[in-house]
């Protein structure tokens, strides 16, 4: 059956969140009860940008994501983030899959945050901030409205005409462009911006605000004031990678806030082994810097369902014929 490989369009018809947000949320309970191998996500970086390779075995399958972070890449039309991706089987090391991982990208991790929010944020939250217009704050908005009855989503960005045109994209939904002060005072709060120097305050912020803070994926980068972190009850996705390279790398570094400090891992909360939200006044904090566990269980998503169509690409790639009861017939990933 050979190596099925789904360019862009082919993942974007496979993929939609509410599918997402379920595998996800399955990915990271049983990545809690210990079955996960996951290294370290390795940077490399270049001159105008970055690159991750972020490898996982998780479910059936073995995936390895080549993912970059080129922030220029909007003065030459591509976007800033693009991934691929290759889906092996893990009883053999067949290359099942290859396919872009762009989007699935984009949707997992709106899908990670809004199941931070579905566990730390009040239950009745209706207004949910967005500060940030990329490619990510669409997806942000699409998985919560999955999970929350959003009356309004206020949305603020650097640039007017970014928030304008996410407006003008999304009619079905109540947002509204506001001021950056006013996206703070929300129920929920997504920040999905490069920023390196923290400009969300913590005086902006009613009791019982949850933030999902989401741009923070590298050393260096910083959304949040450090005093929100000393006030908040703050999840990670992982220990190691937020402590390195997510919203707590800064201040972790520079004193003002102990990795001990740090109330749980996501996958904790999920498979019930710590509480989430218990309270309504509390501050809550989800570091989110993007965990393979995420991209595997899309991606088998992905590749189930182009596996059963039937009707995409498949090439003989490692040169194997097609044997009967061949490698990729025998797997179990599928």
């Amino acid at each position: 059956m050979g190596t099925i490989v789904l360019c862009r369009r082919d993942v974007a018809h496979l993929l939609n969140m509410k599918d997402t947000l379920r595998v996800v949320e399955e990915a990271f309970e049983e990545a809690a009860r210990g079955s996960a191998r996951m290294p370290p996500k390795a940077y490399l970086d270049v001159e105008k940008g970055d690159f991750r390779a972020m490898p996982v075995a998780l479910l059936g399958a073995a995936v390895l994501k080549w993912v970059n972070v080129h922030p220029g890449n909007a003065s030459v039309g591509l976007p800033t983030v693009m991934a691929t991706l290759i889906y092996n089987d893990t009883e053999t090391g067949y290359p099942l899959a290859v396919m872009d991982a762009t989007d699935i990208t984009a949707y997992r991790t709106g899908a990670a945050a809004a199941l931070a929010s579905k566990y730390l944020a009040r239950r009745n939250s209706r207004t949910l901030g967005i500060i940030g217009a990329g490619r990510q704050a669409y997806t942000q908005l699409l998985a919560h409205a999955e999970i929350f009855d959003l009356r309004l989503v206020k949305l603020y960005d650097l640039s007017p005409v970014a928030a304008e045109n996410m407006v003008r994209a999304l009619p079905d939904y109540p947002l509204e462009v506001c001021s950056l002060k006013e996206a703070a005072d929300s129920d929920i709060v997504c920040t999905v911006t490069p920023a390196r120097t923290p400009f969300l305050k913590r005086e902006w912020l009613k009791p019982g605000t949850h933030i999902n803070a989401v741009g923070a994926d590298a050393a260096g980068k910083q959304e949040l004031e450090p005093s929100i972190l000393k006030a908040a009850m703050v999840v990670v996705d992982n220990l190691e990678q937020a402590s390195a390279a997510g919203e707590i790398n800064v201040p972790v570094r520079t004193g003002l806030f102990r990795i001990e400090e740090v109330y749980a891992a996501l996958g904790d909360i999920i498979a019930g082994r710590r509480p989430g939200r218990t309270d309504d006044r509390s501050i809550t904090v989800f570091d989110s810097t993007g965990v393979a566990i995420e991209d595997v269980a899309v991606a088998r998503l992905v590749y189930q369902k182009a596996r059963k169509a039937g009707d995409y690409l498949c090439i003989d790639l490692c040169g194997t014929g097609d044997r009967e009861g061949g490698p990729a017939e025998r797997s179990e990933a599928g």
